[in-house]
């Protein structure tokens, strides 16, 4: 294939970006999305140039580092997948991709399509965890009876790799479907109780504090999302916020 790049660059947070336009030729069909760009990065280093900056890292769709925004969609073309797995045989010879990267005031930009997600680390530690003694005083965890429906939608709640999609997919750069989903990994379990009350009043403090903004009901986040992560979820953290704000 024959395609047409335009691609966002930028020298750091502190610069002005601009798009600037790539041709490409040879590019197969069964090639991941990051491997064409593996390809553009050698033919500019060949010609002495400065190679695209994205992140990436396990490239098997488990980490979520190569969020690219890909013709205005998050991760691309295609549903349920990361950008890593999204295949070359989703566009046509000659198409134009536009590929920029995720957009949020929360998310700055570090070089090129690169950006720092770390407001996400800050949420997680706010409140995304559980605090047990295992300092020689560990528990059987098949000691408390777990409902197979609560685990299991624990467990998909758990599934967020935490790549950013929803915020960029969302017009107001909401966050409210990763923290929700974090929250509800442990709202579901026993284990998880212990510590609700001050779990989510601490996630969503700091969500607010990072600059996301509030959630638009449409929808964007759950269809965008690469692991399907349900609205549901919001609806949860919802009712977990204004339980523990009467709780004081």
């Amino acid at each position: 294939m024959k395609l047409t790049l335009k691609i966002w660059r930028q020298k750091n947070a502190a610069s002005k970006g601009s798009m600037q336009t790539y041709p490409i030729d040879g590019i197969d069909g069964d090639m991941s999305f990051l491997e064409m760009l593996d390809v553009l990065n050698t033919e500019l280093i060949e010609k002495g140039e400065e190679p695209v900056v994205f992140d990436h890292d396990c490239r098997e769709g488990i980490c979520g580092a190569c969020s690219l925004q890909i013709n205005g969609e998050p991760h691309g073309p295609d549903r349920l997948v990361t950008t890593c797995q999204l295949h070359m045989r989703k566009f046509n010879d000659g198409d134009t991709i536009v590929i920029e990267p995720f957009r949020a005031k929360a998310f700055p930009v570090i070089k090129d399509l690169m950006v720092d997600r770390s407001a996400f680390d800050r949420i997680q530690q706010a409140g995304g965890y559980i605090s047990v003694n295992t300092s020689g005083n560990t528990i059987d965890a098949n000691a408390i009876p777990i409902e197979k429906e609560d685990a299991d939608e624990a467990f998909n709640a758990a599934t967020c790799i935490g790549c950013g999609a929803c915020v960029a997919a969302c017009k107001n750069a909401s966050a409210m479907l990763f923290t929700s989903a974090k929250v509800s990994q442990y709202a579901l379990l026993p284990q998880g109780r212990v510590e609700a009350t001050r779990r989510v009043l601490n996630m969503v403090e700091q969500m607010d504090k990072e600059g996301f903004g509030n959630c638009t009901n449409t929808g964007a986040c759950e269809v965008e999302c690469p692991k399907g992560i349900s609205l549901e979820n919001i609806a949860r953290m919802n009712r977990e916020y204004l339980s523990a704000s009467l709780k004081g």
